[in-house]
């Protein structure tokens, strides 16, 4: 991430904007980091700072073996259909960045 903000490098954006409120310490490294990294904003600085954890939260869900063999590992070993919350949250995401996808159309 930190590499990023040096390049300036930005995303695409939802039509849609959030507003947060932040406790003072939070507030006080990300008005740091902003003066650290000139030329990004607070604002696009929350982006990827949620970003990254949004990231940490997907990959720590727990895998959850169910009863479906999926495919074979490369030692022949069953591997099993994840039944955690894993596939819920991407179904989820997908259905959610489709929604936020066709606003964005229509406000463009």
């Amino acid at each position: 991430m930190l590499e990023r903000w040096r390049k300036d490098a930005a995303p695409a954006l939802t039509a849609e904007s959030y507003t947060v409120r932040l406790p003072l310490d939070d507030a006080a490294r990300l008005h740091a980091l902003a003066e650290l990294f000139p030329g990004h904003s607070p604002e696009a600085l929350i982006t990827d700072l949620l970003q990254a954890a949004l990231d940490e939260i997907g990959a720590a869900m727990p895998y959850e073996p169910g009863p479906k063999v999926i495919a074979r590992d490369d030692h022949g070993d069953p591997v099993y259909e994840d039944v955690g919350m894993t596939p819920r949250f991407v179904e989820l995401t997908r259905k959610h960045k489709k929604s936020l996808e066709a606003t964005r159309a229509t406000r463009a």
